[in-house]
């Protein structure tokens, strides 16, 4: 039986990159709509982050989730909701003076970053599994082995299917003293995200180790970041799992040839299906995942 793989497309994120593309969504409407079309190019699920309509800046307003689920549940395409539940996590630290906490720092507790979860529903929110230094600078994103048990329970008991992030071993190791714990109902699922500075960088013998630890019966994607994407989608089918493609990640599709969600996820299709693989539909990927059925 041919086997079949979930395609994931992360619609627009929280990085600055509305300035590098005309190509990434913002407003609501716009996320949607990329959504949307992302779907009817070959993705089972869309990742949802929100923006500021005015500033472009990544955002945890309840109503600008409120406005995108709506949308994409009320459009004739079918297709599985991944919101994120990562924002509030964004602590900047001066470096002359790391005691107090610098301008853009957005930090809340690990239950406070599911309040469009808690009212939404959506099928699949993301939880990520541990600290990190989030690239250059002085910026650390935190989630902290006690918020992170907050949020995996409180998520579990809304009956929302945990997408488990992860940046690094470290962040493995963690995801499997969840599931050990009873934390993840089954199947878990893990997201391994490769090449955000500073995690654990888009190595193929890398992510072979790591898929390695991967507890049996776990449900894995990976990604990587920039031009490594589409090279990705080879190593994770190759290696049994899923695949993940927007632009979140990555604007180009080649060399300088910026391009939207439903062309990644168009050629993500093609890279799938010439390794002799077939791209899952939203209703396979829901039997994959253990989801509950479309209302």
């Amino acid at each position: 039986m041919t086997r079949k793989v979930v395609i994931t497309c992360a619609l627009t994120g929280a990085g600055d990159t509305v300035g590098r593309s005309e190509h990434v969504p913002v407003t609501p409407e716009e996320i949607a709509a990329a959504g949307i079309a992302a779907a009817r190019a070959g993705a089972a699920i869309v990742h949802v982050h929100v923006r500021d309509p005015q500033t472009g800046a990544g955002s945890r307003d309840v109503a600008l989730y409120r406005e995108v689920v709506r949308r994409l549940r009320d459009s004739d395409v079918d297709v599985v909701i991944n919101t994120t539940a990562g924002m509030g996590g964004d602590l900047y630290l001066d470096p002359r003076d790391p005691s107090g906490f610098a301008e853009g720092t957005d930090l809340v507790n690990g239950i406070e970053r599911l309040a469009h979860v808690e009212e939404l529903l959506p099928d699949i929110c993301t939880l990520d599994c541990g600290s990190l230094n989030f690239g250059e600078g002085s910026l650390v994103y935190v989630s902290t082995p006690d918020m992170l048990r907050a949020g995996a329970k409180r998520i579990q008991e809304l009956g929302v299917r945990p997408e488990l992030e992860i940046f690094d071993t470290g962040n493995l190791w963690f995801a499997n003293k969840l599931v050990e714990e009873g934390l993840i109902d089954p199947p878990g699922m893990y997201q391994l995200c490769m090449g955000i500075p500073y995690g654990a960088p888009p190595d193929p013998a890398l992510l072979v180790a790591m898929v390695a630890q991967i507890p049996p019966g776990v449900v894995w994607a990976s990604f990587a970041l920039g031009r490594m994407q589409m090279p990705w989608v080879a190593q994770s089918v190759l290696l049994g799992g899923h695949v993940r493609v927007g632009l979140e990640d990555n604007l180009y599709l080649g060399r300088g040839n910026k391009v939207d969600n439903a062309a990644l996820v168009a050629n993500a299709v093609t890279i799938i299906e010439a390794m002799g693989a077939e791209v899952a539909t939203p209703d396979e990927a829901r039997e994959i995942l253990s989801l509950r059925p479309r209302t």
